[in-house]
């Protein structure tokens, strides 16, 4: 039988956010991060779970695949894996996952299908190849890229540096399918404790990541820094980020810096003496890097003329920056990938394999993130008949559940929402999310206490119809993957409290009939009832965990949460009164299910 689809594989590989997207002729067909299939967040090391996915998801073999494309910004993917045979080195390749390594046709692969490309490269792929412009530019900045030694395009030669040198911003303009390097701004090597050096690179994303290991004691806890640095005060903090004639300079910190929360230490971070510190600091942080961002979209444009302006990278997930890129740097239209982050490498790798080295043309327009696998109704009546969440709760079959969804929102109910294929990227599009009526205030606390246990300071995102955008939110531009911070209109402030950051912005994702009929129909049935076309939308999970991928996340996640009701597909799920008797329980399995997943033990 001859073959019937074109077959490309992408890979993030061993570092943070190891995922895969597997492309049926040009278009997306399965995209997964290993976290959602491990349930360790950032999932680091082999990426055999990944693979597998996208296969068995297709009902393929990696034999039908005709090119692989993997991407490692530490190092190119051979090398790594060279030096992971004899380096012990489990941050990138734990002890049990070797043997699967080991046996694994990828590793250390000389087949001439496997293709290893640079960091930023497959950034800009991802932005540019699915995006609905024909021509345009690329904008990517993130914390750090590859060594300038191995990077693969050609870039302006008047962009020296040296080749311990990592990318931290590239510009690109493209047209079709060729791509053009037009600007590459380095990061050279910093001394710092081992190899923590990155944490003083002279670079924008960086440099964030720098002020979020201060604040939170985490580099990756970049949403929380922006989400804290409206509470800062204006001015108070000398300039951490500054352009100086097109060239960025980024002063170390000095002894004035003194305020660290270590992590372990036994200080509250809530109650902190620091805190006035801390929001200071996160507000100048988050100045800088909207006005340095600015400044070099108006000089894309400028020196371009482009109308079209894609964007990805890891600091394309600041959605408030995003906002005021869209609104004020001159181009008529913004997009911006939905797996902004090292994720969404998988996405570039796979499409620099269908262009650039299987000389296809572009035919795909990413206007959706939906694409993880659809689970059957056989794994939902599974999840929901195991005896010990039958005994604990009423699953019933709806004919109309977004009707009887919205009834239970508008009484006030948290709702577990479980659709389709999961979304590709860091944000809950609607298919694995919690929504709760924005209409009163105290709502973004219940979610906290019950289920998400954030900070206070963070704000909970709207979805709206998007034909009623334009009435809540100020600004004209779209924001289908929730990647754009607006201005929630004064007048309808008091009408949707819950759901307004103490700036007055909100982090909204706009919904639309033709891709998620689904959240549609419910939006609408909620605004019949309310008057109000809107719902809060955060991720299913709690602090700390990834979003749930199937059904049986989704019921371990309502049955040990305060989550009111669970929907998956159409089968409601609520609590019985047998709930708060065996629920500690069902808390205990799946403690003990999840360390059987990561392969620890009880101690």
């Amino acid at each position: 039988m001859p073959k019937q689809h074109t077959y490309v594989l992408g890979l993030n590989t061993y570092d943070h956010d190891v995922s895969a997207c597997l492309l049926r002729d040009g278009v997306i067909a399965f995209a997964i991060a290993k976290e959602r299939i491990t349930r360790d967040k950032h999932a680091s090391g082999f990426y055999s779970e990944v693979i597998d996915y996208c296969l068995d998801a297709e009902g393929i073999t990696l034999d039908d695949v005709d090119l692989i494309v993997r991407n490692c910004y530490i190092l190119p993917v051979p090398e790594m894996e060279e030096r992971l045979v004899y380096q012990d080195m489990p941050g990138f390749l734990p002890e049990h996952e070797r043997p699967d390594a080991a046996r694994h046709p990828l590793y250390l692969s000389q087949s001439d299908k496997v293709v290893s490309i640079s960091h930023h490269l497959a950034h800009a792929y991802s932005a540019f190849a699915v995006a609905p412009f024909e021509e345009g530019v690329v904008m990517i900045v993130d914390g750090v890229g590859s060594y300038r030694s191995d990077v693969m395009e050609t870039y302006p030669a008047s962009d020296t540096a040296t080749p311990l040198a990592r990318e931290s911003e590239s510009y690109y303009k493209f047209a079709g399918t060729r791509l053009e390097c037009l600007r590459k701004v380095w990061m050279e090597p910093d001394r710092g404790f081992l190899s923590d050096e990155f944490y003083n690179m002279p670079g924008l994303g960086a440099l964030y990541s720098r002020a979020s290991s201060y604040i939170f004691g985490d580099w990756n806890k970049c949403g929380e820094l922006m989400g804290l640095a409206p509470y800062g005060r204006k001015e108070q903090v000398r300039h951490l980020l500054e352009l100086i004639d097109g060239t960025l300079h980024v002063p170390h910190w000095t002894t004035e810096f003194k305020q660290p929360y270590i992590m372990g230490s036994g200080e509250k971070w809530e109650t902190s003496p620091s805190m006035r510190h801390w929001e200071d600091l996160a507000w100048r942080v988050q100045d800088d890097t909207e006005n340095v961002l600015l400044a070099r979209a108006r000089w894309l444009r400028e020196t371009t003329g482009a109308k079209n302006l894609t964007i990805a990278g890891g600091v394309a997930l600041n959605c408030v920056a995003n906002g005021r890129v869209a609104r004020e740097a001159g181009f008529e239209n913004v997009w911006i990938q939905p797996a902004a982050g090292d994720d969404g490498i998988a996405i570039g790798c796979a499409y620099y394999g269908y262009l650039e080295v299987l000389k296809q043309r572009r035919s795909f327009v990413m206007d959706h993130s939906y694409v993880g696998k659809v689970y059957p109704d056989q794994d939902i009546e599974k999840a929901s008949q195991k005896f010990l969440v039958r005994i604990q709760t009423t699953a019933v079959r709806s004919d109309n559940i977004c009707r009887d969804t919205a009834k239970l929102l508008a009484d006030q109910k948290v709702i577990g929402w479980f659709q389709g294929g999961s979304e590709f990227g860091p944000r809950a599009l609607g298919n694995r999310s919690l929504l709760a009526d924005p209409r009163k205030p105290e709502m973004k606390d219940i979610l906290n206490s019950r289920v998400k246990h954030r900070q206070p300071f963070r704000p909970f995102a709207p979805i709206v119809l998007a034909e009623r955008v334009r009435e809540i939110f100020e600004g004209d531009e779209d924001s289908p993957f929730m990647l754009i911070a607006k201005t929630v209109r004064p007048e309808w402030r008091d009408r949707i409290p819950a759901i307004v950051h103490v700036d007055g912005t909100a982090r909204v994702q706009t919904v639309r009939e033709q891709t998620n009929p689904v959240l549609y129909r419910l939006l609408k049935e909620f605004e019949a009832l309310t008057g109000v076309p809107v719902l809060i939308n955060t991720s299913f999970n709690v602090k700390g965990e990834p979003i749930v991928e199937t059904p049986r996340d989704a019921m371990i996640c309502f049955l040990t949460t305060g989550i009111d009701h669970l929907v998956l597909h159409d089968t409601l799920v609520s609590k019985n009164a047998l709930h708060r008797v065996v629920g500690p329980l069902v808390e205990i399995y799946a403690d003990v299910a999840n360390m059987v997943a990561s392969g620890t033990r009880p101690g």
